[in-house]
Parts: structure tokens; sequence; C-alpha cells
């Protein structure tokens, strides 16, 4: 069955920020710590901007709209991780000015993730 969602993750795709471009650099062909990282991904009702399901691992790019939806990000932070996930978030103007510091963070995030890896959730 076709996710509702996979039209904007085109979509998104296709008009990344020099952000998501700059993060995706990083993140694309096993880059980092050779791990497979996909670009906006469907999952449940939301799109995460780079997601590696191996690990349950997501990394969310925020521009500055985001200042003003606090409260729906930390809504969607807390779904993301009752499922598993663990959310990280830059701000663009951190991947644009300092990728080797976003790159080290991700990097821990990775080395935790593979030494402490989330509980599946049960089936209900």
């Amino acid at each position: 069955m076709r996710h509702p969602h996979r039209d904007k993750a085109r979509q998104l795709r296709r008009d990344q920020t020099d952000a998501e471009g700059k993060l995706w650099y990083l993140l694309r062909n096993r880059n980092l710590a050779s791990r497979k990282f996909k670009r906006q991904v469907p999952i449940g009702r939301f799109i995460a901007d780079f997601a590696c399901l191996e690990l349950k691992l997501i990394i969310e790019a925020d521009g500055g709209q985001h200042a003003d939806q606090q409260d729906y990000d930390e809504a969607r932070t807390a779904w993301l991780e009752s499922e598993g996930w663990r959310v990280l978030r830059f701000w663009n103007r951190d991947i644009l000015t300092n990728i080797d510091g976003v790159a080290e963070a991700i990097l821990e995030a990775i080395r935790l993730s593979e030494f402490n890896p989330t509980p599946s959730k049960p089936d209900q």
C-alpha cells in the first residue's frame, strides 16, 4: 500500500534547503560510520529529514520556523521516541557553519545506538 506522505516526501527531496543538502552530502552513500541514511522518510504521520532505519535514528535540520513551533516539534519528537526512534535536531545555521561538530554529534549518537539499541515496540 502506498504511504500517504510519499508524494510530499519526494517534493521535499527535490526542494531541499542548503543545510539539508550539506547534511545529506555528509550522510549519503554510507559516508558516516558506514551507516545507511535515507532522506525525507515517512514515519507514521510525519516525514523525518534523515533516518537510519537500522538504528532507528532520525536527524532533523531545523530552520528558523522551528523557533515558532516548539510545541509541535516536542509532540512530534515524543511520538517518534514512543515508537522507538532516537531524534537529533540541529539548527540549519549550525549545519552550515559547523558541519564537523554536527558530524561528531551524529557519530556519538550512532555509537550510543550501536551499544544501547532502542527496544522494539511490542506489537499491540
